[in-house]
């Protein structure tokens, strides 16, 4: 398994390394030696699995520290050991109030230090196996609505912040039914996963998403992705799943199995809600559906 990352954030030299000594034979240590440091390094990836974060520091407190990093998407989930005085008890119940999970006091006991963020490392693995697995469709082991959601929430809100292109995918699979009815539904789960891993195999970046929408339908989310990049990846979508060749002789689009895609990409602003997004590309679907399927239909709200 791979070394978790704990991140070190202490205004002394010296506190950081004594805890980096000890912690780099069981983690991989990042250090920081203030708050806004702190928050730059949880930010950025790899993200970290634990924080160390001192109480009393310039600039920026511990406190404050936390409480920027429970108000950002990419960080509110990283759980937070604080570091106080032997006197600090105030310190401790107002940290613990704010959401850190512990504390350790000054100065410090090694072995104390250590059990206490191995504790908090299995808890956190235990938690986002947790979250993988509520997250995760059981049958195609994509994203499943659920993930979709809060993904989707989470893009809105970065590219309505950044003023950038946010880009749906609607995906059906073509005369799913008729494939159920004729081949048998262990046959249709079969299609199902082996769309689902296809349409997944295609994603490029690490902000691209896909998830099983629900029955045989699917939702891919490209941020950042302009209208001419988002067709030329919508067709390779398309393509992909066709050229698996899985025989359907009872589809009216083609003798294999295809997808139709209704594509829709904009750019958020606050008199626009998210779900007229997933509505616009939700219509290209069934407009590509109406002119024959096995195709993509897509609008360029930026341009209309």
């Amino acid at each position: 398994m791979e070394k978790a990352t704990v991140l070190v954030v202490d205004d002394d030299p010296l506190n950081i390394q004594l805890l980096g000594q000890a912690l780099s034979q069981h983690y991989k240590v990042k250090t920081a030696i203030n708050g806004e440091v702190a928050l730059n390094v949880a930010s950025a990836e790899p993200k970290p699995d634990l924080i160390l974060l001192d109480v009393q520091m310039p600039l920026l407190s511990g406190f404050e520290v936390l409480i920027q990093l429970r108000s950002q998407d990419a960080t509110k989930d990283i759980p937070v050991i604080f570091i106080t005085g032997n006197d600090a008890v105030e310190d401790e119940a107002k940290g613990l109030e704010l959401g850190a999970m512990d504390y350790i006091t000054k100065p410090f006991n090694v072995p104390v230090v250590l059990a206490r963020v191995r504790n908090q490392i299995i808890l956190k693995r235990k938690n986002d196996l947790l979250e993988q697995l509520v997250s995760i469709d059981g049958l195609t082991e994509i994203p499943n609505r659920r993930n979709f959601e809060e993904v989707f929430a989470q893009e809105w809100r970065r590219c309505l912040r950044n003023q950038t292109p946010l880009t749906m995918i609607m995906i059906d699979i073509d005369f799913f039914k008729q494939y159920n009815d004729n081949y048998g539904h262990t046959a249709g789960d079969e299609v199902l996963r082996k769309v689902a891993q296809t349409l997944d195999a295609q994603l490029k970046r690490g902000a691209d998403f896909v998830a099983r929408f629900g029955g045989e339908e699917f939702v891919v989310v490209l941020p950042e992705t302009d209208f001419p990049a988002s067709l030329k990846f919508a067709e390779s979508l398309r393509s992909a799943v066709e050229q698996l060749a899985i025989k359907h002789e009872y589809s009216e689009a083609a003798k294999v199995v295809t997808i139709s895609l209704g594509q829709s990409t904009i750019i958020p602003t606050k008199q626009l809600s998210a779900i007229e997004l997933q509505e616009s590309a939700d219509k290209m679907l069934y407009q590509a559906k109406e002119l024959g399927r096995n195709q993509t239909s897509a609008v360029d709200t930026l341009s209309s």
